[in-house]
Parts: C-alpha cells; sequence; structure tokens
C-alpha cells in the first residue's frame, strides 16, 4: 500500500534504537539506561499524581517544572524548554533553528539519529571526521554552517570535549546556533550550561533518561537564550502542545529536586564504569576514554560482532555498530551494576578462553 506514502516518506531512512529484548533472564548493557531506580522522591510524586486529576489536561507549558530547571541550573524560566524526551526535543530544534540555506555540521561518528532529523525536515547537512583517535576538533568547525550540532560526551564513542574548547568554537562561530546535546554529561563532562548567559547562540540539551534513571517517562529539555526558547515553543506549539502529561511532570520536579540521590546514583556508575574500563584492558582490550555510562572498546584479535553474538549466547547483551566501517570493530558497553559488570566480564573471560 506504499503507493499512498508521500515522496518525503519513501526518502526516509528511520532512526533504529537499541534492542528491548523479550527474553527474560538478560543482563541488558546495550541502550545506556541507569541500571538504578529512579529516586524514592519520584515514586512518592508519581503516586500522589494518580488521582481523579488526571481526567484534566495537563499544563501546556510545564511551569513547574521549567522552574525546577531554571532554579538547579541558576538561570530563569524562560530560558527553559521541556519535551517529551531530548530527542523530541531535539527534533524541534532541528525544525525551529537548523534548518537554513547553508548544511549544518556533526560529526562523522555520532548520535545516528542527527541525519535522521535531517531527511525529515530536508536539512542539508556535512559530517566533519572525527580524529585518528575518534576525539572532535573544533577547528574543523570553523567554517561557513547553517549550524553545528554534537553530543558531549560523543555517542557512541565516550569521549569528552573539555569545555574551553566549545567555548573556543562559540568564539568562532557567533553567526549560527550551536547546539550541545548533554545526554551523558553528567557522568563525567563539565555542563555548557554555564555558557548561556555569554553566548546567546549556544542552546544545550539534556535528558533526564539517563542520571536521574527515568527513561521510562520520557522527559528531555533545552536550555538557552530566551530568543531561541521562543523558537522552538513556536515549533512545539504548532504541533502539539500538551506534549508532557501529569505524571512525566510530576515524576520530573521531583528527580531534579532531589541533588542528593542524583549525586550518590552519578557517582556509583561512575566508579563502576572505571573498575570495568581496568577489567577490560587486563584483556586486552583498547577502551577509549569515556565521560559517559558508556564505554566504547575494541579487541585487537577478535572480531566485534562475533564478541557480541557470543555475549548474547551467555545472555549478556551489548550493541554494536556495523556502520561506518571505522567503528565496526568496537562494542558499545553500558555501565550497570558492579554484579552485572562482573558477568560481563566473566562471560568474556569464556569467549576468549582466558
Amino acid at each position: 500500500m506504499s503507493q499512498y506514502w508521500s515522496k518525503l516518506v519513501h526518502s526516509l531512512t528511520p532512526y533504529v534504537p537499541g534492542e528491548q529484548p523479550k527474553i527474560n533472564n538478560l543482563i541488558k548493557l546495550n541502550t545506556n539506561e541507569n541500571p538504578y531506580g529512579p529516586s524514592p522522591k519520584v515514586i512518592a510524586a508519581l503516586q500522589k499524581e494518580a488521582a481523579d486529576s488526571l481526567r484534566l489536561y495537563p499544563d501546556p507549558n510545564s511551569d513547574g517544572l521549567k522552574q525546577a530547571i531554571a532554579e538547579y541550573h541558576g538561570l530563569n524560566a524562560n530560558q527553559v524548554f521541556v519535551g517529551n524526551g531530548s530527542d523530541e526535543v531535539l527534533a524541534h530544534v532541528f525544525n525551529a533553528l537548523l534548518k537554513h540555506d547553508k548544511p549544518i555540521l556533526f560529526p562523522d561518528v555520532t548520535y545516528s539519529f542527527y541525519p535522521v532529523y535531517c531527511g525529515l525536515y530536508e536539512i542539508e547537512f556535512e559530517t566533519v571526521p572525527l580524529n585518528d583517535a575518534f576525539e572532535i576538533k573544533v577547528e574543523d568547525y570553523f567554517k561557513a554552517n547553517g549550524g553545528i550540532i554534537f553530543p558531549n560526551p560523543n555517542a557512541p564513542t565516550g569521549r569528552l570535549l573539555a569545555l574551553p574548547e566549545i567555548e573556543r568554537l562559540l568564539k568562532n562561530n557567533t553567526e549560527s546556533v550551536v547546539v550541545i546535546d548533554e545526554a551523558y554529561v553528567d557522568f563525567g563532562g563539565e555542563s555548557a550550561v554555564a555558557l548561556v548567559n555569554r553566548y546567546p547562540q549556544l542552546l544545550v540539551t539534556h535528558t533526564l533518561s539517563k542520571a536521574r534513571s527515568l527513561a521510562g517517562l520520557r522527559v528531555g529539555y533545552a536550555v538557552g537564550h530566551p530568543d531561541l526558547i521562543d523558537a522552538l515553543h513556536r515549533v512545539k506549539d504548532s504541533f502539539n502542545s500538551y506534549p508532557l502529561d501529569r505524571f512525566a511532570q510530576a515524576g520530573a520536579i521531583a528527580a531534579m529536586q532531589d541533588k542528593s540521590y542524583f549525586e550518590e546514583m552519578r557517582q556509583r556508575v561512575i566508579e563502576t564504569r572505571e573498575k570495568l574500563v581496568n577489567d577490560l584492558e587486563s584483556l586486552d582490550f583498547e577502551v577509549l576514554p569515556s565521560g559517559a555510562n558508556f564505554i566504547f572498546a575494541r579487541h585487537p584479535q577478535y572480531d566485534a560482532e562475533a564478541l557480541a553474538a557470543s555475549l548474547r549466547d551467555q545472555k549478556v547483551i551489548i550493541r554494536h555498530f556495523k556502520k561506518p566501517s571505522r567503528i565496526a570493530q568496537f562494542l558499545r558497553i553500558t555501565i550497570g551494576t558492579d554484579e552485572e559488570c562482573q558477568a560481563l566480564v566473566k562471560a568474556l573471560k569464556n569467549t576468549l578462553k582466558i
């Protein structure tokens, strides 16, 4: 029945998310979810929200959540935009701020949703190669463009770009928007949110799916100059004026306000990550430096796809990317609990016959 499709639909290649397996008793280290549950205050807020008021629409502007995010970052509420997960926020960013006559720029190895958005919104783009160490070099972006976007830390490499380098990019790119996608920054990076009041072309996006353990609620946000935020609202209110339901708003507010639980959980993930890096290096894996809740690793003697298949046979799921070819021998491994990571190492030893 594809004769009923529009010309645009025929041209799209949709994003493929990580597998959500239906098999029980698997160790799931493939989609960068937090191994620990959300704050107990989040659960309490959700339980309180399960009331007769669900018959009413939620606040279309999510004012309470915007205020909580603004207070957390030391900003004003008019500098905050919220959406149904950071993917929806990014979709609005592409449509509202990155659709210009010149091509936008992003790395050749990065979040694979970016080219999907470009296809959906018919935006020209140019990929900028990472260097041989899989690092972003900001001077490679010092050229005419319709906008710049990349994750920091980058995904799937996990490599972190230092804040002074982001500022150097901003100083050399004043005529278009620079979007820093900070889905993983809480696991070791320094947020560029500190720069938004000095650079009106800077927009920073965050998600509550990772460090705050709320992947199931779908909450993301962007912070920046009020003019950038206004553009996002114009698109949002022309698309879906009620993107966040009552549960999402209540849970997200509680998560943003429980700073002690957030700090405890992210530190626990960081400590497990460093132990796992040491364990893998002892097995002769090359592991890229990571500022995320995952690592990117390859073994000089074993094929990555074969390793992933062997691990799956042992009920451990990780992520393998066949494309682009320069990362085809890498495995992306989400940081789980200490016990899950120990099981991963044991399964790898079985495969490597150590």
